[in-house]
């Protein structure tokens, strides 16, 4: 016979194994997806194509997701959490980087300001095709207590950006997250360049993913510094 004490225990390591199992992706039958959906993969990609037939999908933590290409399945149930959107507003995580010049930066340096991050690289193309507009962004509010940092996920470092942009105009904050725990993955950017809207409270409360919609932008921006 088991006594109070068994009992309780008995129900907490059941309460446990429950939710483990809950925190399991399980797939969705055929039959029960809808006709219409948005793939989370090429949402978090950038490449989202809006409402579509879904070929499969699968329910995480009581939300159904769903995919374009059940080949898609597998590489989100690996890792399902990093697939998912952000829970904005979120405050920014504090990860330490490094400037071109290698001096120690955070972004908690530029709480009180309206911040503009930018996840960029040296090879991507749309990445490069952006930065003139964004250099335009810096010069037009850089006095009204707003900053872009652009941050650099290229893994050779500071002597391959440094030679990308010696002959770029560019005179924003650059930043490297080339770290044993780079920013881009706490904030599960899965393509670049994603661009991320953070408030004078260091609160991050809009992202972008592909090719930036700069009027889209300068609203947002023009909002949060009235």
């Amino acid at each position: 016979m088991m006594n109070k004490q068994s009992w309780l225990i008995a129900g907490l390591l059941l309460n446990l194994t429950m939710g483990v199992a809950q925190e399991k992706p399980v797939d969705i039958p055929k039959n029960e997806l809808p006709k219409k959906a948005e793939c989370v993969v090429c949402e978090a990609q950038g490449s989202g194509h809006g409402l579509e037939t879904p070929k499969a999908g699968v329910r995480y933590k009581d939300q159904a997701y769903y995919f374009c290409n059940p080949k898609e399945v597998p590489e989100f149930k690996a890792n399902p959490e990093s697939w998912l959107p952000l829970p904005l507003p979120m405050a920014s995580p504090a990860v330490a980087m490094k400037t071109l010049s290698g001096e120690p930066f955070k972004l908690e340096s530029l709480r009180g300001k309206v911040v503009l991050v930018d996840f960029w690289a040296t090879w991507c193309k749309p990445c490069i095709d952006s930065l003139p507009s964004l250099q335009k962004l810096h010069e037009k509010y850089q006095s009204q207590n707003f900053a872009l940092v652009g941050i650099s996920i290229d893994e050779e470092g500071a002597p391959k950006v440094q030679s990308f942009l010696k002959n770029r105009p560019l005179n924003y904050l650059i930043a490297l997250d080339n770290g044993s725990e780079p920013l881009f993955e706490k904030l599960r950017v899965k393509a670049i360049p994603a661009l991320f809207l953070i408030d004078r409270q260091g609160q991050i409360v809009r992202q972008w993913t592909g090719k930036p919609d700069i009027k889209q932008i300068e609203k947002e921006i023009d909002a949060l510094l009235k």
